[in-house]
Parts: structure tokens; C-alpha cells; sequence
């Protein structure tokens, strides 16, 4: 162990974040997309969610429409791909597994960053930055994934460190606020934009640019008091954040969702109701593995359905309906049978439906659950061990392996995605296969 090494034992934290995460993902099983212009498409290949660093440099911004690019691709030879979520959400937990060594104290705030808490952790580097490039390095080793690394003394300046880190070569992926110079930290903030800073959307910059406020330093050195009078608590808190003075605590256990949606546009219109009771059936098999993940149950269920508004040659139709349980359930059979008999009630003959999904509401946690005197319909022992056995079986095998409602292999309101590729880590007909020469 070095002479010099210190343990890092006062407040910090470091943002970990995958630089686009979802081209990153796709070039790691596919080495001809490296350097490449590479764009991945939204639900129903809509438009652009994720955008290789060659594509952000012709201009092309996030939420553009695919058929608004066609020409460019064309012209610039972009490399265009549908959305495969499998893919990248076994490649995040992949992620997470890998900081959980580096820190016990984990937040992972999405599907590609992560915050860790570094207080008190006896664990030795000579500096934040050894550690950060020792994570970007490990990351990149056992995944392929390129990572920036943000440390601050809280987590708005941990998130602006990383955001540092990458638009910044000289950090080379690592930027550690809290042990720079104060001269160097106010030269550096004095460069960077007040909308840069996490939490300050573009209207509340807007309406800092006009008081005189338009670096980060500067709305640093504002009084607190001042922000918290003229925007707000939030306000206040993100200038002591700036400030040093740690006013968001680490969530390491996600809070339970009160309500849950699962819902998509069709890859095509549909017209009847045999077709939508199955969209719907498997919106709700979604929602109910949720449900029962966070250990929950709920009390009552909505259904929704609606045809496209921008077709204006249509009849255009939407409707709701929510429907009561007669007790608290997270029973997949339960919940289907609800969610199809709201469907029969608000379906209407002659219509070209474009959307349909299931709202789970009224959720309340497994210890809250009271046993009524009355009979139980999916609530009981038998119930929590056949769904316990089924998202066994459903996690170990794949997705919907076993399922509550048959759904036809042909699915015509399954999403559009023509040009996905491979689900290399979760199937085992899609793993690539090594040839020796």
C-alpha cells in the first residue's frame, strides 16, 4: 500500500455514467459499429433516443422524427437500429454489479448512471481520480462499455463533475470537484452554463439569465435565501448543493410506486377485440410482475384505449374505465380477468385502434394487507406461490415462458422494431458464436 494513499472518509459521492448507453451497448457484440454514425430508435423505430458521438456532430438532435433523417442516414451513411431494451437492461445490472464492489452504498438513478456514496469507506486509492479510472477501467474490461466518473461533496456536484468529465478531454473521464483548487474550481465553473446544472430546467435559466445569473459559479455565490424566495425550496437546495452543503441523501432502497403503467403504441392499427385483449393481457402481466417485485399489491385496476389522433381521415375514439378489485391482489390471473372485463365494457366495433395499457392503482404494501372474513380471490398462500413459482420460471427461461392469457406468436400490435439486433446475453439462440481459424 502506498505511503500517500488516503482513505476517503469525508461526504462524497461519484456519478457513474455510461456514455450513450445504447449505441455503447450494441458496439460492444459488434465491433463494425465502432467509429461508426450509429443512431437507435424509439418505440416503434419513432425516432432518435440514442446518438453515436458521429451523429451529435452532423446536428441531429434527441426525439428526431426517423423519417425526417432517412435523407441524412442515406447521405452520411448512419448505421440505424430499433430499440432492444432486453439487451440493454441486462447489460446495465451488469453495470450496477460491478460499482456495488467498488462502493456498498449504491443508488442507480437510471438505466446507465449511478450514484455511490464514498463517505467513510475504508477502501484505499491514492486519490478519487485513481478510483474513478480504476472504475472506468474494470467497466470497460468486463463489459465493454465506456464510463465517465464525477466525484463531488454531493450529488449536484457529483453530476455536474461527470458532465465534466465528458465534454472535457483533459479529465480524461474522471473529474473530482472536491479535491480541486479553489481558483481552479472557480475558473472552471465560471465556463459552464447555469442550465448545465442538474435540476435547473430551461425555463427556471431563462429566468436566472435575466436576474444577471448565467454561470454555474455564479449562481453558486447567490444567497441562498435570495433562490429560495424567488424559485422556491428546490432552488435553495441545489445552491447549498453547489455551495458543498449535501441536501440530497442517498436513495439506496428505490421507493415502491404508487401507481404502475404499462402501455404501447401498436406496430400496427387493429380492429378487433381479440387482438387488443391480448395487447392488453401482456401490458398487464408486465404491470402485475412489477407489482410483485416491489412487494406490493393493489386495489384496483384502469384500462385505457385510443386510436390515432393524427390520422385525421379516422373516426377517432378513446376511452377508460377503472375497475375495482373485490380485495387487494398481485395475482396475475386476478388482475387479467379485471383488465379484460373493463376492455369488453369501453371496446366499440368499427374503430382503428392505435394504443392500448393498464394502470395499476391504489397499491398498497404486502404488510399492510389485512385477511377479510370474506372469501379471497387471488390473495391467499396458494396464489403468492404459483405467481413466486411462475416469475421463477419466467426470469430463468425467458420472458413469458409461462403465461397467464395465450398470446398468438404472430402478435400484430407487438412493436415495430425491424431492425433490432440480437439479444446476445438473454437467449440463448442469439449467442455469437466464436469461429477458429
Amino acid at each position: 500500500m502506498s505511503s500517500n494513499s488516503v482513505t476517503i472518509n469525508q461526504p462524497m459521492f461519484a456519478l457513474v455514467d455510461v456514455n450513450n448507453f445504447y449505441v455503447s451497448c450494441e458496439r460492444a457484440f459488434n465491433p463494425h459499429l465502432v467509429n461508426q454514425p450509429v443512431v437507435v430508435l424509439s418505440n416503434n423505430d419513432g425516432c432518435a433516443v440514442a446518438r453515436s458521438n458521429e451523429v451529435k456532430a452532423l446536428g441531429v438532435k434527441m426525439g428526431t422524427p426517423w423519417f425526417q433523417l432517412k435523407d441524412l442516414a442515406k447521405q452520411h451513411h448512419i448505421i440505424v437500429l430499433s430499440s432492444n431494451y432486453t439487451l440493454y437492461g441486462d447489460m446495465s445490472d451488469r453495470v450496477m454489479t460491478i460499482l456495488r464492489d467498488f462502493s456498498p452504498y449504491v443508488e442507480v438513478y437510471s438505466i446507465d448512471e449511478c450514484f455511490l456514496g464514498l463517505h467513510g469507506l475504508g477502501k484505499l486509492w491514492p486519490t478519487p481520480t485513481d478510483m474513478g479510472q480504476s472504475i472506468r477501467q474494470r467497466i470497460r474490461q468486463w463489459t465493454s462499455l465506456p464510463v465517465c466518473v464525477g466525484f463531488g461533496a454531493t450529488k449536484t456536484l457529483a453530476k455536474l463533475a461527470n458532465h465534466i468529465a465528458k465534454k472535457r478531454s483533459e479529465f480524461n473521464g474522471v473529474c473530482d470537484l472536491a479535491s480541486m483548487p479553489s481558483s481552479q474550481l472557480d475558473a472552471l465553473l465560471s465556463t459552464i452554463e447555469v442550465g448545465e446544472v442538474w435540476g435547473v430546467g430551461r425555463r427556471i435559466s431563462q429566468h436566472l439569465n435575466a436576474a444577471g445569473i448565467h454561470t454555474v459559479k455564479a449562481l453558486r455565490d447567490t444567497p441562498a435565501t435570495w433562490l429560495r424566495a424567488r424559485f422556491g425550496v428546490v432552488m435553495e437546495r441545489i445552491g447549498y448543493e453547489l455551495q458543498g452543503l449535501s441536501c440530497l441523501s442517498l436513495e439506496e432502497v428505490s421507493t415502491p410506486r404508487k401507481q404502475i403503467i404499462s402501455s404501447r403504441s401498436f406496430g400496427q392499427l387493429i380492429y378487433n377485440l381479440h387482438e387488443l385483449s391480448e395487447s392488453v393481457a401482456y401490458h398487464m402481466s408486465s404491470a402485475a410482475e412489477k407489482l410483485r417485485r416491489q412487494k406490493s399489491t393493489c386495489n384496483a385496476i384502469q384500462v385505457f384505449i385510443q386510436t390515432n389522433p393524427f390520422r385525421e381521415q379516422d373516426k377517432q375514439y378513446s376511452n377508460c374505465i377503472t375497475v375495482p378489485l373485490p380485495n387487494a391482489s398481485s395475482d396475475t390471473r386476478i388482475l387479467i380477468r379485471a383488465a379484460l372485463f373493463g376492455l369488453k365494457h369501453i371496446c366499440r366495433k368499427g374503430y382503428a385502434y392505435k394504443k392500448a395499457g393498464v394502470i395499476l392503482t391504489a397499491i398498497d404494501p404486502l404488510t399492510l394487507y389485512q385477511d377479510s372474513l370474506l372469501t379471497q380471490y387471488g390473495a391467499d398462500e396458494k396464489s403468492a406461490r404459483l405467481m413466486g413459482v411462475m416469475d421463477q420460471l419466467n426470469q430463468r427461461y425467458g420472458r413469458n415462458i409461462v403465461s397467464v392469457f395465450s398470446v398468438g406468436s404472430l402478435k400484430s400490435w407487438s412493436m415495430r422494431r425491424e431492425i433490432m439486433s440480437p439479444c446476445y446475453t438473454t437467449k440463448w439462440s442469439d449467442l455469437p458464436i466464436a469461429h477458429a481459424s
